[in-house]
């Protein structure tokens, strides 16, 4: 059988809604997204929060460090939609028994948050979620720690540069697959595309059966998905 690619909302719904915001989420669940990806950080009480940057200062009215905050003192601040930060306890709340993928990106390239992946694993795996969760993160040591704590889920290395014999690293490593900002064609392993807004770009990725692409606006891609498969 050949393989469709599934569409997943970059931070939710960008296109429409505030980056890794609930409100975001919560309009994709109920309009037929396939996949969300999103970001975790950990906040000064380790509490983790969902959240691209480390800094709050592009997203938020506030500024400083996520690392540098309480959870009750990063509440405080709020999204352009009025929104707090969400935390992860939320968004798994909001997404409890939904039919849809979730990507849970580990942002530890830069902060390697202490004890992050013990933590968000046992959230994970504390909720009734249909589909196992990919996770994925830039920074390698991250996810060889996850695999030490849950060697059976899927997990996949992030990069933005040219993946020399990647299928030999996906052994290697025992990855599941690779997200990449570029298309490497005829790779013999799982590869998913971000950021991809293109639709001319994302019908190409389509019809090369990429599993996934990464996109800021799902309800433009999923148009696309459906003329190509009329």
């Amino acid at each position: 059988m050949t393989m469709t690619t599934t569409v997943f909302g970059h931070r939710g719904y960008p296109a429409r809604f505030p980056e890794n915001s609930l409100a975001g989420f919560s309009y994709a669940l109920d309009h037929g997204i396939e996949g969300l990806e999103f970001d975790v950080h950990l906040t000064k009480d380790r509490v983790p929060v969902i959240m691209h940057d480390e800094r709050i200062d592009r997203t938020t009215d506030g500024s400083g460090l996520i690392e540098s905050y309480t959870y009750a003192q990063l509440r405080h601040f709020r999204l352009a939609n009025q929104e707090p930060i969400p935390s992860l306890a939320e968004f798994l709340a909001l997404v409890t028994d939904r039919d849809v993928q979730l990507n849970l990106e580990l942002k530890t390239d830069k902060i390697q948050y202490s004890g992050i992946e013990a933590i968000v694993m046992q959230m994970v795996h504390a909720t009734s979620l249909r589909r196992p969760v990919i996770f994925s993160s830039f920074h390698l040591p991250t996810l060889k720690t996850c695999q030490q704590i849950a060697p059976n889920e899927s997990y996949c290395w992030l990069t933005d540069k040219p993946v020399a014999q990647p299928a030999m690293l996906v052994a290697k490593e025992h990855l599941s697959g690779l997200h990449l900002s570029h298309f490497q064609s005829g790779l013999p392993i799982t590869e998913r595309i971000w950021t991809v807004d293109n639709p001319t770009v994302a019908a190409d990725l389509m019809k090369q059966h990429v599993a996934g692409i990464f996109t800021d606006d799902f309800e433009m891609m999923m148009q696309v998905k459906q003329q190509i498969a009329n």
